[in-house]
């Protein structure tokens, strides 16, 4: 074989490998992520992981759960890169050890609101009071259970004891799932729902009657989190400030998170 051909074909041999070593990098470099997150935060993140998913080349599978059972699932040694959820729970999990200490950043925070049959007359809950009145006056409402662990659940349920009305309200409450709360008021079988507005505006058989009035409202503050041992550990991190970005910001506030 002559100098010549043996040059060209040690170049095409170098030329390979170095496509090889440019394939291989990107390979390197697009992780799959698996993600738990609160349920509160669905309409949001449904929103922004393809954009995520765009930029960075890494693909993500999500789980949603309430707050609190996204909690318990990490602690009971399911299998996840990242989470995000309530900051109490965040909390939770650092305390354990589940989630890497220092990477908590709230990226949103969401109050509770009261949502009716789409169509249906709202509700007065333009001040405490007049929340109370139609609180009496209604034929039935319907929170998430607060044995679910989900943070609008047991806070409308302590506003209820606060206002001295629990008792009154206990034989028409109705405690559900996510999967039948909305359906129970969109069916007409509930005439009141409660639940965080992020939520309530995503459900397109339902309308927002309106958040708790200030003097009650209670917001829910969001942070993710990197699950301990995770083998995407940058790849997560990478999306840890994806969320804090100001595009997801954007996306957030549209979505009805402040």
């Amino acid at each position: 074989m002559n100098r010549r051909r043996v040059l060209s074909v040690f170049a095409t041999i170098s030329l390979g490998l170095a496509l090889f070593g440019i394939t291989a990098v990107s390979t390197a470099r697009a992780d799959e992520i698996r993600l738990l997150s609160a349920s509160a935060l669905h309409p949001a993140i449904d929103a922004l992981i393809p954009d995520f998913e765009k930029s960075s080349g890494h693909k993500v599978t999500v789980v949603y759960d309430t707050a609190g059972a996204v909690a318990d699932r990490v602690l009971k040694g399911e299998v996840a890169d990242i989470v995000t959820s309530s900051v109490p729970m965040i909390d939770r999990l650092q305390a354990q050890g589940k989630v890497v200490v220092g990477d908590r950043a709230i990226i949103a925070k969401v109050g509770v609101g009261a949502f009716v049959r789409k169509g249906a007359a709202r509700p007065d809950i333009s001040s405490v009071d007049a929340f109370k009145r139609s609180m009496l006056a209604a034929r039935s409402i319907a929170y998430p259970d607060p044995a679910g662990g989900g943070a609008s659940g047991i806070y409308v349920a302590s506003v209820l004891e606060r206002l001295g009305i629990a008792a009154e309200m206990k034989p028409k409450t109705k405690l559900s799932t996510l999967a039948t709360l909305y359906v129970s008021v969109a069916s007409g079988d509930v005439e009141i729902g409660f639940n965080q507005v992020s939520e309530i505006l995503a459900q397109p058989a339902v309308e927002l009657a309106g958040p708790l009035p200030p003097e009650i409202q209670n917001y829910t503050q969001f942070a993710p989190g990197v699950v301990t041992g995770s083998s995407q550990t940058d790849a997560a991190r990478a999306l840890v400030a994806f969320l804090y970005s100001p595009a997801a910001k954007a996306v957030l506030k549209a979505k009805g998170f402040e």
